[in-house]
């Protein structure tokens, strides 16, 4: 997969799945839904405010009575759990993210009694096309955990994991990033790296190769790995960069959109369902990458 565009197209259009959107009152999510239902990309349940959901509708010309459009009538305050209910009870695939704030939906996601939990850390999933690559790479975790611990990061690369394999990389590549490609005693992150690597060798982590620690260099540049001497499968052709804090991912994810004028799909993983998280600043067009990766990752 070599664009963003395939991943789209790689979306199964025979069966269509379904998807919540929490507080659908935003033009942009409104703008998403309209090209995703003229592509037949998904069917949606809209919940919030109807009439001013109608209203941001009809401004960008969204038929709401077409098939495959369902509006539940809910207050901003309801919207989340209602939308987080469909998905728990099986009406929709995805959860996406309205004109609401994250914390308000990820306390709905987090119920006890119709969140949808699943024991696993949660962690963001981040899908880019970097003008003058070869192929995608994905970066994990720019948005969920600030420091994971040890255990937190396997559960990191599960979830990045799991997310490649349903959108097609079969065995996909991860780079367990760090400052340098040796273990040093003064760097925890490098333990890290080499434990999570020798978990992967010894069945702990499955379905992937990792290894690490890689500096960014070595994880993405075959020439670069080469000079330094770095053998490894997932030297200079990694598909999953894993990060130690999110200060790491949150600069590689806003160098390559600043820098390298990247395009992005992300999700949150780790629930039940596949959860579209992206900012209310961000445009129709990087929320319908969003919705396809999510369309993919979902069971």
């Amino acid at each position: 997969m070599k664009s963003l565009d395939d991943l789209i197209e790689g979306v199964d259009r025979t069966n269509l799945k379904t998807v919540a959107v929490a507080q659908a009152v935003d033009e942009e999510v409104l703008k998403a839904v309209k090209k995703a239902r003229e592509t037949n990309l998904a069917n949606f349940i809209l919940v919030g405010e109807e009439i001013e959901i109608s209203h941001s509708a009809s401004a960008i010309g969204l038929d709401l009575h077409q098939e495959g459009i369902h509006v539940i009538q809910a207050s901003k305050e309801e919207s989340a759990s209602i939308a987080v209910k469909s998905v728990h009870d099986e009406e929709a695939h995805v959860l996406m993210k309205g004109n609401i704030d994250t914390k308000s939906l990820l306390k709905a996601v987090l119920d006890k009694q119709y969140g949808l939990r699943k024991g696993n850390v949660l962690s963001h999933v981040s899908l880019f096309e970097i003008p003058g690559r070869e192929k995608l790479i994905f970066l994990t975790d720019a948005a969920m955990n600030i420091a994971p611990t040890l255990e937190e990061k396997v559960q990191i690369i599960n979830n990045a994991v799991e997310v490649a394999r349903q959108a097609g990389w079969e065995k996909p590549k991860v780079a367990s990033l760090a400052a340098v490609e040796v273990v040093n005693p003064a760097m925890p992150t490098t333990h890290d790296a080499a434990i999570l690597t020798q978990m992967n060798r010894r069945g702990q982590i499955k379905d992937c190769i990792v290894d690490g620690p890689l500096a960014f260099d070595n994880a993405v540049d075959l020439k670069a790995a080469k000079q330094k001497g770095v053998e490894s499968e997932v030297a200079g052709q990694a598909d999953i960069l894993a990060v130690p804090t999110i200060e790491v991912a949150n600069a590689l994810y806003k160098s390559f959109m600043y820098f390298a004028n990247a395009e992005v799909a992300a999700v949150i993983s780790g629930a039940k369902a596949p959860i579209v998280l992206t900012s209310r600043a961000d445009d129709a067009e990087s929320k319908i990458n969003s919705l396809a990766l999510a369309l993919k990752a979902s069971h």
